[in-house]
């Protein structure tokens, strides 16, 4: 298909000292991304065979060791082809071509400053081609604050001058993440993905200005613990009180910043229950009910349930400390289905797709006359894992006149900023 496409060396700055500080900070210190130099490398399309892409203004296609191969300006006269791992530049139809490659061809504006642009996408930096199995990878290598003005509006929305603290909390949070994913992937061709599983990025037509001043009035911060960067995770709604990273997932350390803590306001409610998903309740009857499990075994092979079996009872087993659905047992025809923390999210999706807000929920069963269950409300509160940032939260304290100090120091407790080197 053709588609147009370190040593360590830490400076502790005190958390107050950044809220509005940004650049002017003179603190060094930190091993990764540079402050603002740092590349990532982000998947941002992925196509069988054949792509191309473009350029607003000039461009210039290039191997691995720097030699342009092709350069122009508008649509390209070439593609990209794959032959299992490796890739060659095919020109005016298949009548030059390059020799093969295990190595990336690289697309980049001609002027500095320019865009490059996939698949009505525009993207500061460059764009490689690089082959795997079964895909050409179209991956935007960009600078990291570059790549945080392309997160930001798609991880928090746009929002008002009022709610800045908030947008620099989710700067700080996301930059941490990402310098950690650069230290883990540089080996593979790719740091990070451009959809949930890592952070949403969008690239240049998404950037706000809200969101670039946040981005630059941290510049280079991110957040540390006993001298090493943090990962911090965030999602959106905490319902009131955030998990730790052992509840939420399997085989991670116990780390004291990721603790499970409250979201509770002084005074009743919680900083997040200004979320649309505060709280929410889902149904499923019968056939809904049996149809998502069913999806759920064709999807991941469980072999613990007959082909056809229906839902008889749904139970909770099991609850974490901080009141997470642990275990869920469905009891079917095909025999018990248990589920823990993701699995049972996308186990209970909707016909559309929709995974489950959260594992913090109750249940309201309703049986029939046959004594089989006809019926499942689940009630709940929150959207996400539940560790670290909440960013509801995080946009509530905000609201509230709290500063990027006291919302990281609330859903990261122990942590202090550093600036990169």
């Amino acid at each position: 298909m053709r588609a147009w496409l370190a040593l360590v060396c830490w400076i502790t700055l005190p958390l107050a000292a950044v809220a509005g500080q940004g650049r002017a900070a003179s603190a060094r210190g930190g091993e990764g991304a540079g402050a603002g130099g740092g590349e990532v490398r982000v998947v941002v399309g992925a196509v069988g065979s054949e792509a191309s892409a473009g350029a607003q203004g000039g461009w210039r296609l290039t191997d691995a060791w720097g030699r342009v191969h092709a350069q122009g300006s508008g649509a390209p006269d070439w593609v990209i082809e794959r032959r299992n791992r490796r890739v060659r530049v095919a020109f005016g139809g298949g009548t030059r071509v390059t020799a093969w490659s295990d190595e990336p061809f690289v697309l980049e504006p001609a002027a500095s400053g320019g865009a490059v642009t996939w698949n009505g996408r525009r993207y500061r930096g460059t764009l490689a081609f690089a082959a795997v199995d079964t895909a050409i990878l179209v991956i935007n290598r960009v600078d990291l604050e570059g790549y945080l003005r392309g997160v930001l509006p798609l991880e928090l929305g746009v929002r008002s001058p009022n709610e800045s603290p908030a947008l620099e909390a989710q700067a700080i949070a996301a930059r941490s993440y990402t310098v950690v994913r650069l230290r883990e992937g540089r080996a593979a061709a790719y740091d990070l993905t451009s959809g949930a599983f890592d952070q949403v990025y969008g690239g240049l037509d998404v950037e706000h200005p809200i969101a670039d001043a946040a981005v630059a009035a941290t510049e280079g911060l991110v957040l540390s613990y006993n001298g090493a960067v943090v990962r911090a995770p965030y999602h959106s709604t905490c319902g009131g009180h955030t998990v730790a990273s052992t509840e939420a997932w399997s085989g991670v350390r116990d780390e004291p910043y990721l603790r499970g803590v409250s979201d509770a306001r002084d005074g009743g409610g919680a900083w997040c229950d200004i979320s649309p998903r505060f709280r929410w309740e889902r149904t499923f009857d019968r056939r809904a009910l049996d149809d998502a499990v069913a999806r759920y075994v064709r999807a991941h092979g469980a072999g613990m349930l007959a082909a056809g079996g229906s839902v008889r009872e749904a139970r909770i087993e099991a609850r974490t400390r901080s009141g997470r659905v642990a275990s869920l047992v469905l009891e079917t025809d095909g025999g018990a289905m248990r589920l823990s923390g993701t699995e049972m999210r996308t186990t209970l999706r909707t016909a559309r797709g929709e995974i489950l807000n959260s594992t913090y929920f109750s249940l309201e069963p309703v049986i029939g006359r046959d004594g089989r269950l006809m019926q499942l409300t689940l009630r709940g509160s929150g959207n996400g894992h539940g560790v670290g940032m909440c960013q509801w939260g995080a946009i509530g304290r905000a609201r509230a006149g709290h500063d990027v100090r006291s919302i990281l120091a609330a859903y990261y407790p122990g942590t202090v900023l550093v600036r990169l080197p």
